[in-house]
């Protein structure tokens, strides 16, 4: 390969001369933003400023990235390297006339990612593709939702949530349960009754009831080892979901599910009544220790996560039978995940440990519900509940 072709469009760019905007014009129209050349990604800004950067909450990279300004001319770029099959989320900060504007979703770039928080640009690095699996697919058929409401006497409230039935759903067939938190978010951000139509329709995965269920309270209390949502989950929901439909009436048949704060939802509900869920998926969870000190660096809403997480790590114990555990490489919960899945694998669980190249965010936890969901119940389980 000469060096000319090796050489970043950006820099052939500079190269030319004069280098007007109409210029600019046809290499933005030709190249669009990012710019993604084997393992280096350029970022691009066009207008008049006096500081861009890209924010992220990639591990690695530095935050802000700084990009320059084309000489006589309002645009501007930095490049950095994106490893292939990376997909990272970002934003622009721009300081003008010693105004800053943060969180603005890159103008050039149409690809975006939503979450509760609003939208984010996409840089999709080589190798990367968005999953078929995860878009709507016309031969499958649909499942229902259905919206239901419980009395929770353990929350001392009416609990809203929305249950999942299959598009075969018959009463003859004894179905697995899947118990989701942060229910709605993964049914909006991450196209969780699309996936489960697809997968279930191509056989990759079990029919199965899904109960998506949200916080109810202050999430970040309720979710963090809060005895009240563990007996409501495993006490309240549970039973009388079994009682209501064909379900599985073992741990076997349960799996609980979670991503970020839900993840730890997820292990101490499963560590108060070990006797309920067979298998935990897990996403992001955020399973923080601290080894010596008190300094966690997570504020104090991470202060009962840690007391719990030191106690288990000081006293592990098998609370399911099978783990799936998967963490993205560019979050900084990938550290203590990687402790957890030997600490989960000490106390006797089969654990399934996956990486990605992705971020803490509901894109990344999308992309990892294939392979979750058909390791814990595959498309032939369905024969073991008939």
């Amino acid at each position: 390969m000469t060096r000319a072709a090796t050489k970043l469009a950006i820099n052939r760019l500079l190269d030319r001369k004069p280098l007007d905007d109409a210029a600019i014009d046809r290499f933005i129209e030709r190249h669009g933003a990012p710019i993604i050349e084997g393992s280096r990604a350029t970022f691009l800004w066009r207008g008049h400023a006096d500081e861009v950067s890209v924010r992220h909450r990639v591990v690695g990279l530095p935050d802000p990235l700084r990009l320059r300004r084309v000489k006589d001319a309002d645009l501007w770029y930095v490049s950095t390297e994106i490893p292939e099959g990376s997909r990272i989320e970002y934003q622009f900060e721009v300081t003008h006339d010693g105004h800053t504007e943060s969180f603005l979703n890159d103008p050039l770039n149409p690809k975006l990612a939503h979450g509760p928080f609003g939208a984010s640009s996409v840089c999709a690095a080589a190798g990367y593709h968005v999953p078929d699996w995860t878009l709507h697919d016309p031969e499958a058929r649909p499942g229902e939702i259905v919206e239901r409401t419980i009395t929770s006497k353990a929350l001392r409230r009416q609990v809203s949530f929305h249950v999942y039935l299959p598009a075969r759903f018959r009463r003859v067939v004894r179905y697995p349960l899947l118990v989701v938190h942060d229910g709605l978010d993964y049914l909006t951000y991450a196209s969780a009754k699309t996936v489960l139509d697809n997968l279930i329709h191509r056989n990759e995965v079990a029919e199965m009831v899904v109960a998506f269920v949200p916080p109810v309270g202050d999430r970040l209390v309720e979710y963090a080892n809060n005895a009240p949502h563990a007996r409501f989950i495993a006490r309240e929901l549970v039973p009388e979901l079994t009682a209501e439909l064909p379900l599985v009436d073992s741990p076997v048949g349960r799996t609980l599910m979670g991503s970020s704060f839900g993840g730890v939802a997820s292990v101490s509900t499963a560590a108060r009544y070990p006797d309920v869920f067979g298998s935990l998926l897990l996403e992001s969870p955020s399973l923080v220790f601290t080894d010596i000190g008190q300094d966690h660096g997570g504020g104090p809403v991470f202060d009962p996560v840690v007391r719990f997480v030191n106690r288990y790590r000081a006293r592990p114990r098998r609370i399911a039978d099978r783990i799936y555990l998967t963490c993205g490489v560019y979050e900084p919960l990938i550290t203590p995940n990687r402790s957890m899945e030997t600490v989960f694998r000490q106390a006797g669980m089969e654990v399934r440990y996956v990486e990605a190249r992705d971020g803490h965010n509901w894109e990344n936890w999308r992309d990892r519900l294939r392979d979750g969901l058909a390791w814990l119940h595959p498309g032939d389980q369905k024969f073991v509940y008939e």
